[in-house]
């Protein structure tokens, strides 16, 4: 799967200029609205929205991931496994998957949208209220934004460690029961994340500290409220059209 799942798109466009808290309330609210009614009309009604949002955005159709073939395999599986217990089952079975697969959906375009140093502020500034509650929110925001912006180097760096173990010669005369591809991999990829968490820690104690993560200034702005009314109004059409359906 690309890492580009991970990283911001870069092109211009009124998706990529809103506030990251925007975007964040508007899952919120989609994720909301399909745990209480995962029916086929709000799932149709969130799917036609999503797809409005990447035109809007001007994504490039090259951004959707090319998912594994394992991936397609486990759901077929999944699909032959409910067979037996009916169509009713089955159309379960694919209601469960779509509606996984918008939430996926919704949370990329997060990730293609904006720009991996407004995340921790937009988090530090939506959780503001629970300071008073003494939650540690400025930590929190911290982790999940280094979280979110090591993902594609880890990803990177199992890519490139599963080509060079292919790459290494072989050996069919000797036959080791340890060799076993998945751990050295595994092996591997944790020396070179210990390896770059020293180095992002250093660098950002150069700079200040964490704190220099969340003091970076955000705030929503006038499309910011346009879009949030937008997906208000998306939302409660979806329960509306629910309802008459």
């Amino acid at each position: 799967m690309s890492t580009v799942l991970f990283r911001e798109v870069p092109v211009s466009s009124p998706v990529h200029n809103l506030w990251a808290g925007t975007k964040m309330i508007g899952v919120f609210l989609i994720s909301l609205v399909l745990m209480f009614l995962p029916s086929w009309p709000v799932l149709g009604v969130m799917v036609v929205f999503l797809i409005a949002i990447g035109v809007l955005a001007r994504l490039p159709l090259s951004t959707l991931p090319r998912l594994p073939w394992w991936f397609w395999a486990m759901v077929g599986a999944g699909a032959l496994i409910n067979v037996p217990i009916g169509a009713d089952a089955v159309l379960r079975y694919t209601n469960v998957l779509v509606f996984g697969l918008i939430l996926l959906a919704a949370s990329f375009l997060i990730a293609w949208t904006t720009p991996m140093g407004d995340i921790a502020p937009a988090l530090a500034k939506l959780g503001a209220p629970l300071r008073k509650l003494r939650v540690p929110v400025d930590e929190w925001a911290v982790v999940i934004a280094l979280m979110l912006r090591g993902l594609p180097l880890l990803m990177e760096e199992i890519r490139v460690l599963r080509a060079a173990r292919r790459l290494r010669p072989h050996d069919r005369l000797i036959h080791r029961a340890a060799d076993n591809p998945l751990v050295d991999i595994l092996t591997a990829a944790m020396a070179v994340s210990s390896r770059r968490a020293t180095e992002l820690g250093e660098a950002i104690t150069a700079r200040g500290g964490t704190g220099q993560l969340t003091a970076h200034p955000s705030s929503p702005g006038r499309n910011d409220a346009i879009a949030l009314s937008v997906s208000i109004a998306v939302c409660l059409g979806a329960v509306v059209l629910d309802l008459l359906i």
